[in-house]
């Protein structure tokens, strides 16, 4: 089967969206959009994919569930995964579900389903091991959550010790930890009367309490869990039904939801939703639907699952409520990492009880597809607390004066050059150093660990710096005095000396780190250090040029001089011919990156469109593996901003140095080419591992695939290390890894 190209390049858009919104959602807990939005982007993929399998990925968002854990708590790898439900959005969605499961189990009759209230909370996993609680774990990505053993520890629904002695030797119980609503609204009262910032929703509440690194903050807040689930069951057996084992958890001292009932067949399902649906405004706590699984667990065994979800459970979800109002302009708001997002201005509109006056556009190209100009009228939908969005354009009654809106090519904050996202959908200022809006995160950054490494300046302290207009680029970190610190919130003599010592300290590095803690869109530890060793010198890395590092090739020269050759009379009749060149069905290699070397070539568009086969192609001085046209385009838009060679010159002035070593071309590196997979419990900090790894040329990646070379095992070393075996790949202990260094 043929694939058409706007297919591929949609499931790529939607797979990097998708991606982009787990990270927000399941890591940051300062979700983006709302629930209905993200199902209808899931929803489209898996509707695409099942058109065209052939282009389903092991990496593909339906083939798994969430995102990385956070890196302030340690990894937990979960034994059983913990899967995602499927959704239904209707009535005729959930009696295809009935039949799906009828028809693989080839039953006349009604399915027997336990169902229970959708809680809109923090999927948990409580391992028990002889009756004690010895691990609580986030879902994570599905199979490596965070360790919150200690916070989840200090909430009172929660036992340390389970109640009587019929309990598996191990049991596992998955479930979801909450905020009810009253506990919500008196833990925003006690933030308003201390001048403290308040919680959006009792979700993000409970997220962001159970992630505290302090458990005794955890411990003023008021958490409860609800069980739902298992996960490992060893040393013991639970009962032959779903329903029976979940009520099994009461006697033991675990909490379940007070609905959970067992429905016969699916208009049984339809009428428990909407009973559950009426009473939803009168729960104590929030929720966004209502689950449904098969019953009996034998039955459950023989339906399985897919790559991502059961094929006996559904969630069938609410409703998002929505409304009509103006777009009365298009404001552009710049995030702490720079991305810029359009914004609504909207008429106001109440919309589930809350007067919405704004609204996330998302990006440029979701503009474009909804067709989205100032002056239309517009469906706003809101669910929940969660940013209200628009939803679509009502084009029966656009009037004639609408505008088209176009993303601005400088930052609105500080005018740098804006630059795209690999995805080609996210738009960033390339600002970095010095934007204020910025100014936070990069300095973050460009403190941390394994970036300029700065020891004890943390998230608050850089709060605090930045708020008190102390410190506006990572250049006046080295500014700082005992005196400016000392005035600090907490801060004593001694932990100021600490900081300036460390700020010292910090001041000899290696050239891969400081441009690692530039934060250049792109530029991860692995890219940077490619520049260092390729280039040698901060200098030569700063006055790369497109022509450096993309190349047109002889071959391809000539097509494009026939193309540009036709294109001279189309130009004559647009602003910009890029679209007509790149349209051209020979010329599938020419991108926007391309199209800007050209004009950074030469003077004018004429005289592009003029230019002949040699003139058009190049030869590359330099030419470096693991950066593309858009990598390319990051660095040397990063580089030519005024400010942020400003910010570099003030950080050289400051002393920052470091060995210049001679430049180390890909053959010269004994490990050049390799890729190298860590795992378990190293005697050494991982980040020293990996540092002499990449210093021989390696690649280290957090994921095993049949193109991994190495892994390191640790000791406990889990999933990653079972994937190397299945794959053949070779695997290394301390001792073998030590040998293949030394040699």
């Amino acid at each position: 089967m043929t694939i058409p190209g706007e297919v591929s390049t949609r499931i790529a858009w939607l797979r990097d969206e998708i991606d982009r919104h787990n990270y927000q959602y399941y890591v940051l807990d300062a979700p983006l959009i709302p629930d209905s939005e993200y199902d209808r982007l899931l929803r489209e993929l898996q509707q695409l994919e099942q058109q065209y399998p052939q282009l389903i990925t092991p990496e593909s968002p339906t083939q798994r569930v969430g995102a990385k854990p956070l890196q302030g708590f340690a990894e937990v790898d979960h034994k059983v995964p913990m899967l995602s439900l499927e959704n239904a959005f209707s009535e005729k969605e959930m009696n295809s579900f009935d039949r799906r499961v009828r028809d693989r189990l080839k039953s006349a009759g009604p399915i027997r389903y336990s169902a229970e209230p959708k809680l809109d909370g923090l999927a948990i996993s409580l391992r028990y091991e002889k009756g004690l609680l010895v691990q609580a774990a986030t879902r994570g990505d599905g199979a490596t959550g965070e360790d919150v053993t200690q916070n989840v520890r200090t909430i009172a629904s929660v036992p340390l010790r389970l109640l009587g002695t019929d309990w598996p030797a191990v049991l596992e119980v998955r479930g979801e930890i909450f905020m009810p609503k009253a506990g919500f609204e008196a833990l925003n009262e006690r933030a308003r009367k201390a001048g403290e910032k308040t919680f959006a929703n009792p979700r993000n509440a409970a997220a962001g309490s159970l992630r505290q690194l302090d458990p005794k903050i955890t411990a003023k807040r008021p958490l409860a869990m609800f069980c739902y689930g298992f996960g490992e069951i060893a040393g013991g057996a639970l009962a032959e039904t779903h329903s029976d084992s979940i009520k099994r958890l009461t006697a033991w001292g675990l909490r379940i939801s007070p609905e959970l009932q067992v429905i016969d067949g699916v208009q049984g399902c339809i009428d428990y939703y909407r009973t559950i649906a009426q009473r939803r405004d009168a729960l104590e706590y929030d929720i966004d639907g209502v689950v449904f699984k098969v019953d009996r667990l034998d039955l459950q065994q023989a339906l399985g699952f897919v790559s991502r979800a059961p094929r006996w459970a559904i969630a069938q979800k609410f409703p998002a409520q929505e409304e009509m109002t103006r777009l009365l302009g298009i404001d552009v708001q710049v995030g702490r990492t720079g991305a810029l997002t359009p914004v609504a201005r909207l008429e106001p509109v109440n919309v589930a009880g809350v007067t919405v006056t704004n609204a996330t556009l998302h990006n440029e190209d979701e503009i474009r597809r909804k067709d989205i100009r100032i002056g239309d009228t517009v469906i706003i939908r809101r669910a929940g607390d969660v940013i209200p969005q628009v939803v679509q354009v009502v084009l029966d009654q656009r009037p004639d004066d609408t505008q088209q809106f176009l993303m601005p090519t400088h930052c609105p904050v500080c005018g740098s050059d804006v630059i795209r996202d690999p995805d080609q959908v996210a738009i960033r200022c390339s600002g970095g150093l010095f934007c204020p809006a910025q100014r936070k995160e990069a300095i973050k950054h460009f403190a941390s660990r394994r970036a300029m490494d700065i020891e004890g300046l943390g998230d608050k302290l850089v709060d605090q710096l930045v708020d008190k207009d102390i410190v506006h680029d990572p250049a006046d970190l080295y500014s700082l005095t005992i005196d400016q610190l000392v005035a600090l919130d907490r801060m004593a003599e001694k932990s100021a000396q600490n900081i300036l010592d460390a700020l010292n300290k910090s001041k000899n590095t290696t050239l891969g780190r400081f441009l690692f803690s530039l934060g250049i869109v792109g530029v991860g530890e692995t890219i940077a250090e490619t520049l260092a060793n390729s280039l040698g010198t901060l200098d030569d890395v700063m006055s790369l040029r497109l022509q450096d590092l993309v190349e047109i090739k002889d071959s391809q020269a000539d097509n494009l001089q026939k193309t540009l050759a036709g294109t001279r009379q189309k130009q004559l009749e647009q602003n910009h011919p890029f679209e007509v060149i790149s349209a051209h069905r020979g010329l599938k290699w020419f991108t926007e990156v391309h199209w800007h070397l050209l004009l950074e070539r030469f003077p004018s568009i004429d005289r592009i469109l003029s230019a002949g086969d040699a003139e058009l192609a190049n030869t590359p001085k330099l030419r470096i593996d693991g950066i593309g046209n858009i990598l390319a385009d990051q660095i040397v838009t990063f580089f030519k901003q005024p400010h942020n060679r400003e910010v570099i010159r003030k950080l050289i002035d400051a002393h920052i140095h470091w060995s210049e070593s001679a430049i180390k071309q890909p053959g010269e590196q004994p490990l050049a080419g390799k890729t190298v997979v860590l795992t378990g419990t190293l005697s050494r900090p991982r980040q020293e591992i990996k540092d002499q790894l990449q210093a021989l040329g390696a690649k280290v990646t957090g994921s095993v695939s049949a193109k991994t070379d190495f892994v390191i095992a640790g000791t406990d070393a889990g999933s990653k290390l079972s994937k190397a075996q299945q794959l053949g790949v070779t695997v290394l202990d301390e001792e073998g890894l030590d040998q293949l260094l030394a040699e």
